[in-house]
């Protein structure tokens, strides 16, 4: 299970209208309950990123890293690091 930091739930509530419609939490604990829920997972490097979109089965055959990183369920976090939430 992976462990948020304060600051990545932070980044996640600021940021979630980039993925759903209307915000689907208001407080750090509800960003901490639905991130868990939805098993979102941290990947720590661009790399980590890459692989796991193709072990989840995307084909990602021409895309651009950047292009991978504006996906909505990409969120970038401090350090280097990527927060992938599926919707």
């Amino acid at each position: 299970m992976n462990t948020f930091s304060e600051q990545d739930l932070q980044l996640f509530l600021d940021k979630q209208l980039q993925l759903f419609p209307e915000p689907v939490a208001e407080t750090l604990e509800e960003a901490e309950y639905f991130l868990e829920d939805c098993m979102a997972v941290v990947c720590s490097s661009e790399e980590e990123l890459r692989l796991y979109f193709e072990e989840a089965g995307f084909d990602l055959c021409g895309m651009s890293t950047e292009e991978l990183l504006e996906q909505p369920e990409v969120f970038g976090l401090s350090g280097g690091r990527y927060l992938i939430v599926e919707s």
